[in-house]
């Protein structure tokens, strides 16, 4: 992809082919690595959840949900992938997140807070990770920001109050992954 100066003939951008980027990822999919966790415990829509889910595997992450009898269905409607992902299944939402907590993992919430940290100035994930995601609508429950070592906000300055929560778990994901 080199070139010569940014709008010549040798500066034109070329996308990689198929194989490139093959030769250029995991040939299988990822088991649990135990370090980076979305957390979508309170869904609302269920499209967002497959979404979410490639995002958890471009990033090397797992997905953990509520059983709800929609959420199979919704993980696999938005899901492209062609292997199975790491998803972890929770009946307690917030049993699960206290054994995290008391495990030592890092518990960060996406949620509007005076004490959340921009997203900007969240540091790539250290040790064990949870992203809390909440309800879009009416965000993380109380008894469950109780449990949360870190909020973090991701600034918006239009006229809407939340991301969906794929879009808020990958700009999380993301960053917490290092990538961004």
């Amino acid at each position: 992809m080199a070139g010569g100066p940014p709008g010549g003939a040798a500066g034109r951008i070329r996308t990689r082919t198929r194989a490139e980027l093959r030769r250029g990822r995991r040939p299988r999919s990822h088991g649990c690595w135990d370090h980076l966790y979305a957390a979508p415990l309170w869904p609302l829509h269920g499209a967002n959840l497959g979404t979410l889910l490639r995002t958890c595997d471009a990033v090397g992450a797992c997905m953990v949900v509520p059983r709800f009898p929609w959420v199979p269905e919704a993980l696999a409607r938005g899901n492209t992938l062609r292997r199975p992902a790491c998803v972890h299944w929770t009946g307690d939402p917030l049993g699960w997140l206290k054994r995290q907590r008391d495990r030592g993992a890092h518990i960060v919430g996406v949620e509007l807070a005076d004490e959340a940290v921009r997203l900007a100035d969240l540091p790539p994930a250290r040790r064990t990770t949870v992203v809390v995601l909440g309800h879009e609508q009416q965000g993380i429950p109380p008894e469950a920001l109780d449990l949360l070592d870190l909020a973090v906000e991701i600034p918006m300055v239009g006229t809407g109050a939340s991301l969906n929560v794929a879009v808020a778990g990958s700009l999380a994901l993301y960053k917490l992954a290092g990538l961004l």
